[in-house]
């Protein structure tokens, strides 16, 4: 696989910090930058003896949204250590600093782990149950897609995971269409 593209890492870590095309107005960041702040809480939590923000449900939540994305870039089997990188990378980045690169590589290796051990059928039974709202679901698709797009584009096998996110997200049908179309306008910018 060729390098990603620099610039191409740049927009999408952009674009995942900013709100989604459907959301409100008013909204500031992503969903996937809002939950980050709540896991970044979690890791600081043994040291903390006062009431400090972390909600389990908004970690469990930026956990489900960066584990489709992991899941979709391993959908044609390789994930190699330039794709880690820049997807590590990417999420750091995107996280606006309120998760830390530990906490980052602890989870992409706790990920590598469930996926050889359960199966991606299983994975994205896991992500689905994580899932409560609408607006989180469509966020996992968007992440989803404009992580795919640092590796050269979507193919048919990331397509594929993706479809079955959706299908067990229970998103409308149209869904991936506007996440993938969205994610390419915005990267043509």
């Amino acid at each position: 696989m060729p390098a990603p593209d620099t610039s191409l890492i740049t927009k999408v870590v952009k674009q995942l910090s900013l709100p989604p095309a459907y959301a409100g107005s008013g909204v500031r960041g992503s969903i996937l930058t809002a939950a980050a702040t709540s896991y970044g809480f979690g890791a600081d939590l043994d040291e903390l003896t006062q009431p400090t923000g972390f909600d389990p449900e908004a970690a469990r939540l930026f956990e489900a949204i960066v584990e489709s994305a992991f899941l979709v870039a391993n959908a044609d089997g390789h994930f190699d250590q330039l794709e880690q990188t820049a997807f590590q990378h990417v999420v750091l980045a995107a996280c606006g600093g309120f998760v830390g690169e530990r906490q980052v590589v602890a989870l992409l290796s706790d990920l590598q782990d469930l996926l050889l051990e359960d199966g991606i059928d299983k994975r994205i039974e896991m992500v689905a149950r994580a899932v409560s709202k609408p607006e989180h679901a469509h966020e996992v698709l968007r992440v989803a897609a404009l992580l795919a797009e640092v590796s050269g584009g979507v193919s048919d096998v990331e397509q594929s995971v993706m479809t079955r996110l959706a299908e067990r997200l229970a998103l409308p049908p149209g869904a991936l269409e506007q996440a993938l179309g969205e994610a390419k306008s915005a990267l043509a910018r």
